[in-house]
């Protein structure tokens, strides 16, 4: 069987995937004590032991957002450089490696936007994963998945009512991603186009709505949404 191994093995998103208990794989999910992303020699000591087929790269700084605009050091040692690290290390044992980035690295100011538009970091999160991305495309034996997703219920009290993005539940992907991880290149992973708000009353009937505009400013890009049909031709089966 082939070996993946998360990085995030405690991360969000991954104890959502590891309640599948898919065994068409062999999974690893080392602590950051085992598997460390700023630390090069961490990785390879790792790696020397499992010898994985796979990295999926989950681990990331992101919430609160604005530990971004606080922290820049820690946002570059771990989105940036520890992303490096992971990129050298996977070329060296020949592992291909799936990078888990954001809908946010696009501008946010048409929509709809391909994997082949033009992109601009709406803030400095964003910026952060789009300088991991520069280390992914620069090997080939890679894969980059643009995500927008969200935990399960909406935690949320509000929601934008003007903000059009492709929100899906963590659930969704982790069903569907070892469907891709053969795929190379980008691919945007989301649900269909839709505001935050509606997205959010379909599984709770009494959140309440705000603006985004109004909440920061007028020029807050709100036409998030991204073009998701190469990840339906890819899974096949998304709702």
């Amino acid at each position: 069987m082939k070996k993946i191994v998360f990085t995030g093995g405690s991360s969000r998103f991954v104890k959502v995937f590891r309640k599948l208990n898919n065994k068409d794989y062999l999974f690893f999910y080392p602590s950051r004590k085992k598997l460390n992303i700023e630390n090069i020699k961490s990785i390879k000591q790792y790696f020397s032991k499992i010898k994985p087929d796979y990295l999926i790269h989950c681990a990331a700084l992101s919430r609160p957002m604005n530990i971004h605009e606080k922290n820049i050091i820690k946002s570059i040692d771990t989105n940036i450089i520890g992303t490096s690290n992971v990129v050298k290390t996977c070329k060296l044992f020949n592992t291909k490696i799936i990078y888990f980035s954001t809908n946010y690295v696009y501008e946010g100011k048409k929509g709809n936007y391909k994997e082949t538009d033009p992109v601009l970091p709406i803030n400095k999160y964003a910026i952060s994963k789009l300088g991991g991305e520069c280390a992914v495309q620069l090997y080939e034996n890679s894969l980059i998945l643009r995500i927008c997703m969200t935990e399960k219920p909406f935690i949320h009290k509000k929601a934008f009512k003007d903000v059009e993005m492709n929100f899906m539940f963590q659930e969704d992907l982790a069903k569907n991603l070892t469907k891709i991880i053969d795929e190379k290149g980008i691919i945007n992973v989301g649900g269909k186009k839709q505001t935050v708000f509606n997205f959010a009353k379909t599984f709770n009937k009494k959140i309440k709505s705000i603006s985004a505009r109004k909440l920061f400013n007028k020029n807050y890009p709100t036409k998030q949404s991204m073009n998701v049909d190469k990840f339906k031709s890819c899974i096949k089966n998304i709702k």
